[in-house]
Order: structure tokens, then C-alpha cells, then sequence
């Protein structure tokens, strides 16, 4: 990436900050799945992408994709550049199997955080 490339990549700091999150919340859920005593576990594009997807629900709920399109983050493709932005920044790792097609359409916003939303009622009714 040139760093003209960089600049019209640019997201605000709480994007960069939410995928942060869910890189450190996706890596202690993998780090205990697998029960191993690395430091730092790799994660993958789709990995992280479905801690994004987990920790977006959990935080905006139903506003999810109104906080991504605030963003500049209009699908999965846009996680993959924000985080190759911080890769080549140094910011974050990578492995060399890892690229950016990694990232693209993995699922769509609009099915994941407005479709298939629900909200849970059972404490609705408790006496």
C-alpha cells in the first residue's frame, strides 16, 4: 500500500478501536478453546470477522450497521482494509498466507445485524 493509498483508507479511531476488541475478545475465545499456552493466538480473517460480527451485536445491537456506515464501513472488505492498514503500519501481524480476499464477503451487514437479529423477550414476561 502506497501512502496515498493509506490516507483514503482512513477510519475513525473508535472503528480502530472496536476492531481491537474484537481482536483481543476473539483471541482469549480461541486461546481457551484450544487450551494452549501461546502468548498471542493468530487470528484469521474470518476469525476475527465473526468477532466483529459477535462484538458488534453485543454493543449496537440493531445499530450495528448505522455504526458502520458512520464508519466509512460498508462491508466484511472494509474490515480487510482497515486491518491491512494497521499491518502495514505495524500495528498489527500477519501471517504470509494471510490477504486481504481473506476479508471480502464473508457475509453481508444487512442479513447479519438487521435480518437475523432477535431480541429476546424471555425476561420480558418474569414475575
Amino acid at each position: 500500500m502506497t501512502t496515498s493509498s493509506l490516507r483514503r483508507h482512513q477510519y475513525p479511531r473508535s472503528a480502530y478501536k472496536f476492531v481491537f476488541d474484537a481482536l483481543h475478545q476473539t483471541q482469549r475465545r480461541i486461546h481457551a478453546q484450544q487450551a494452549n499456552d501461546e502468548e498471542e493466538t493468530h487470528i484469521s480473517g474470518s476469525e476475527l470477522l465473526e468477532g466483529i460480527r459477535q462484538l458488534a451485536l453485543k454493543q449496537f445491537g440493531l445499530m450495528a450497521c448505522t455504526v458502520f456506515h458512520q464508519w466509512g464501513i460498508e462491508s466484511t472488505e472494509d474490515f480487510g482494509r482497515l486491518v491491512f492498514e494497521l499491518i502495514e503500519r505495524g500495528e498489527m501481524k500477519k501471517n504470509e498466507s494471510d490477504s486481504l480476499s481473506d476479508f471480502c464477503g464473508l457475509y453481508s451487514f444487512e442479513e447479519e445485524f438487521d435480518h437475523k437479529y432477535l431480541i429476546s423477550t424471555s425476561t420480558a414476561f418474569e414475575v
